[in-house]
């Protein structure tokens, strides 16, 4: 009897087990379909593809793409706040054209009032050299100068060869902006500066200038008594 009732226990144990696992394998493949529906696999076919890219393509067809003048034309006026009328382009050939054109007459020279005592000029075998102003600014005193060249021939410059002295003998240093390097033979006139600092000058009345040529050094020009004296 003992052995039966244990049998029968077991095989209920089974039972119970198999069913349990039948209801959870169940269970489970109900919620896995319900979770993977809708869900499709891709498709790799190759006329697919093919089909879909030529469907892409004729969906750029009708693109249309603006100049890059015309956009550029659009952001300007946006840019200035007010639209302008375009021009024809023979219109802006001639705008470019006369914006590029040289003035046909040269600038003329707008002349200073003389100062008190100038100009100061010498002149050596047809070659001139002439301060016109001095006038102190940023730190420095700034001599107008004038040279021309009336003779039949050339004149080299070297600048470091010019020589400036004040009232007393003493050599100041000095520098040049603009003073040609050659003068050519019926040369016009030439305008350029030179420099003196001002910690040079404190107690300076007048200066002196001389250059020569170079490198035959057979001229001598030589600017005397230019008045530096502060008004």
């Amino acid at each position: 009897m003992k052995l039966n009732s244990t049998v029968v226990l077991t095989l209920t144990l089974l039972a119970l087990m198999l069913g349990a696992g039948s209801v959870s394998a169940f269970l489970g493949f109900d919620i896995g379909s319900k979770a993977l529906k809708g869900v499709t696999a891709p498709d790799s076919r190759p006329t697919t593809k093919f089909a879909s890219a030529k469907s892409g393509n004729s969906q750029h067809e009708g693109l249309v793409l603006l100049k890059e003048q015309e956009i550029l034309k659009t952001v300007k006026a946006r840019i200035e706040g007010k639209t302008k009328t375009p021009k024809s382009e023979q219109e802006e050939d001639e705008t470019v054209n006369n914006k590029q054109k040289p003035q046909d007459k040269p600038q003329t020279e707008v002349e200073e009032k003389p100062q008190p005592g100038f100009p100061v000029s010498a002149e050596n075998e047809g070659v001139s050299l002439s301060v016109q102003s001095a006038r102190y600014s940023g730190g420095a005193l700034q001599l107008r100068v004038k040279m021309q060249n009336k003779s039949k021939d050339s004149v080299r410059f070297l600048y470091s060869f010019l020589d400036v002295s004040d009232d007393k003998g003493r050599t100041l240093s000095a520098s040049t902006d603009g003073l040609p390097s050659e003068l050519p033979n019926n040369s016009p006139t030439y305008t350029g500066t030179v420099s003196i600092p001002t910690a040079l000058l404190d107690d300076v009345k007048s200066i002196s200038l001389s250059l020569t040529d170079y490198p035959a050094q057979q001229l001598n020009l030589e600017v005397l008594d230019i008045p530096v004296g502060r008004q």
